[in-house]
């Protein structure tokens, strides 16, 4: 018969012999470390925080504050989904998920730290919008309702964790959330745009009414989830702590390579492999990296849903929407770099194809350069036809910045991990280690590329066929100087000397 012991004894051993290495007191100075950073900071950027969040005129009308809404929802949303929600450290998953304790107890406390960080961060959002779109004296029912819908969504993914059907339909919702405000927001940008309406938002007794019925709906269904969170599949709970645990050693190592590699295991692990040829008439790693464009349909979409986003930011400053070009471009030639990224770490495939690292590296460079063509061409013509850009040809600048997006996303390919042995730099600040940043640089760097059609931008003058051939001499030259520089006809390995 299995007695099921106390855990709080249980968990208070384990913590003690957690912490058995600090300092006494390490705990407190690092509460009092991290209080006093949030008040340095807030001291000195308080005011461009409140121009931020919170100015003094409403300059967002309610249909972009509503796509707003959507699109953050739906990727809050999908990040809860893809993170648990309901999780365990991998001390707990390992000894204690099958051991006889309460299960509702070992997972209450995940599921209120998920609550709690789902509520801030649906909080800071909601104060955002509603500081651009609301009347002030309305913000603080708004910030409680929009924390409040952010519990609401950490339920649904709580419910969708344990069942296969909830979970297909919660990612549909989640993915159809993100259309819908997109949509709405491309509508409103390129019809009339009506000026924000004070009067239009119903009374303070109103939201707060609505609020007070919000927050006893969420008070019920929590109950009613605490009570069956015991039947969340001891799978589920694996998987998640596996995300969450590698998360935090990416975050604590600063080495982004073991995110990279979790996603690409997860994604395969889920897909039914089968057995397809390339086309002929292509070089044979161009072929692979056009059979994983062909199974990438979800990605190809969530490309094309992107390209009205420059559009989207003609109105702000006009860098944002110059940086936003050639940085799209890049984001839409990784969709393939995987297997560059696989090559660079082990080239055995290279060895038996018998092809050198400039060959290997000219055929991974064709399918992320026509990718970051096509979505570059989209995103000119939006622009075009919206009027958000001066006359001239310039959907010809394609041309240049898919090769320029395709070159950064296989130089960010080539990185491998993170390198730690680097000279760190001495600042006022403390010491900084220079290997993640040379890390996050590499791959934006070859933007640089870029730069005659960011200063085109810049200057918002009609655009010249100078500046059109400028450009593209310049992304072909620096694609040959790069693959010139970074390969060699007698070597196999692809990693970044």
């Amino acid at each position: 018969m299995t007695v099921i012991v106390e855990l709080r004894p249980v968990r208070r051993w384990l913590h003690q012999r957690q912490v058995a290495h600090r300092e006494r007191g390490a705990t407190l100075g690092n509460l009092y470390f991290a209080t006093l950073f949030c008040a340095v900071v807030g001291a000195m950027l308080h005011e461009k925080l409140a121009a931020i969040f919170w100015p003094d005129t409403l300059d967002l009308g309610a249909w972009p504050a509503l796509g707003l809404v959507l699109i953050i929802g739906g990727f809050l949303l999908t990040a809860m989904r893809a993170t648990g929600p309901v999780t365990l450290g991998r001390p707990a998953a390992y000894f204690l998920l099958t051991a006889p304790v309460s299960r509702r107890r070992l997972l209450l406390p995940s599921l209120r730290l998920a609550a709690l960080t789902a509520a801030l961060v649906a909080g800071l959002v909601s104060t955002a919008i509603a500081g651009h779109a609301a009347p002030h004296h309305l913000a603080a029912p708004l910030i409680i309702g929009g924390a409040l819908l952010g519990v609401v969504l950490l339920l649904v993914a709580v419910v969708a964790q344990r069942s296969d059907r909830w979970a297909a339909v919660t990612d549909g919702f989640a993915t159809t959330a993100v259309t819908l405000g997109l949509a709405t927001l491309i509508f409103d940008t390129i019809g009339e745009v009506a000026p924000p309406d004070p009067d239009a938002w119903p009374a303070r007794p109103i939201l707060v009414t609505v609020v007070a019925a919000l927050a006893v709906l969420v008070a019920a269904c929590g109950a009613l989830i605490v009570r069956n969170l015991a039947r969340t599949p001891d799978a589920r709970i694996l998987d998640a702590a596996k995300i969450t645990g590698t998360l935090f050693d990416s975050a604590f190592g600063i080495e982004p390579s073991f995110v990279i590699d979790m996603v690409a295991r997860h994604r395969w692990s889920r897909r039914r492999l089968t057995s397809a040829r390339p086309p002929a008439r292509l070089p044979v790693l161009t072929g692979q990296d056009f059979l994983m464009v062909r199974r990438r349909g979800a990605r190809l979409l969530w490309l094309l849903a992107a390209t009205p986003v420059p559009m989207l930011l003609a109105p702000a400053p006009d860098w944002v929407l110059a940086l936003a070009l050639p940085i799209g471009a890049m984001i839409a030639g990784g969709t393939t770099t995987a297997a560059l990224n696989t090559d660079a770490g082990n080239p055995v495939l290279l060895r038996l194809l018998g092809l050198n690292s400039r060959q290997a590296l000219l055929q991974r460079l064709w399918i992320p350069a026509v990718l970051g063509f096509a979505w570059s061409l989209i995103a000119l013509l939006l622009l075009q036809t919206g009027d958000r850009l001066p006359p001239g040809p310039w959907w010809l600048l394609s041309v240049p910045l898919g090769i320029v997006g395709g070159v950064a996303a296989v130089r960010r390919a080539r990185g491998g991990f993170v390198r730690n042995d680097l000279l760190p730099l001495d600042t006022p600040m403390g010491t900084l280690s220079t290997g993640p940043l040379v890390h996050a640089v590499a791959g934006p760097d070859a933007l640089i590329l870029a730069v005659p059609t960011v200063v085109a931008i810049l200057q918002d003058t009609p655009l010249s066929w100078t500046m059109v051939l400028f450009q593209t001499a310049l992304a072909v030259l620096g694609t040959r100087a790069y693959l010139a520089g970074t390969t060699d006809p007698e070597r196999v390995e692809l990693n970044v000397r």
